[in-house]
């Protein structure tokens, strides 16, 4: 195994027709069926950088931005953005495509923090990645800082951590009645 891999060389694609039985009686795509094929996504690329088995550890935020229609051709877009020691952040960007006249949409694009296991289920270190422009610096980069924020946001909520000082000026905007007892 190279000890650095390139994005291109882990970058997977698919594409799908949305079919009635992926859709709501609105003839909507389910929500729950496209983060499905995300994940498929996601863990062929972590795993086709990694060439081992992945499992998804979080996935973070999931905006769904325009509405997928039954007929529509949806194409998942993934690559590396990231690695770690075992850990690798794959970019999803999902898109649809009206096949009669032609008019793309993005639906959503997420993060995935994939991990590379062994057979036993032990977690394995991962080739680094080989950054080539200035788009994979961004996103390399823009990855640190989601996980710096994610591991700050975790620790300031942590029940120990909490203190309800810091949060009641906030709340009294929100559609929120506090009654402590």
């Amino acid at each position: 195994m190279s000890e650095f891999k390139t994005v291109n060389e882990s970058k997977v694609s698919i594409t799908e027709l949305m079919l009635p039985a992926h859709s709501n009686f609105g003839g909507k795509v389910h929500g729950g069926y496209i983060l499905n094929l995300m994940d498929q996504i996601a863990f062929a690329c972590a795993s086709k950088h990694s060439r081992s088995y992945c499992v998804t550890a979080s996935v973070n935020r999931v905006d769904f931005l325009n509405p997928i229609e039954v007929g529509e051709l949806v194409t998942l877009k993934a690559s590396i953005n990231y690695t770690g020691r075992t850990s690798m952040v794959v970019g999803v960007r999902v898109e649809s495509e009206n096949i009669t006249t032609g008019v793309k949409k993005h639906c959503n694009s997420s993060y995935f923090t994939m991990v590379a296991k062994d057979t036993h289920g032990k977690s394995l270190v991962v080739p680094g990645l080989l950054v080539e422009d200035k788009q994979g610096i961004r996103r390399f980069a823009r990855s640190i800082r989601r996980k710096e924020q994610a591991f700050k946001r975790n620790n300031t909520f942590e029940s120990s951590n909490f203190k309800i000082e810091d949060f009641l000026d906030s709340l009294e905007k929100e559609n929120v009645k506090i009654l402590l007892k």
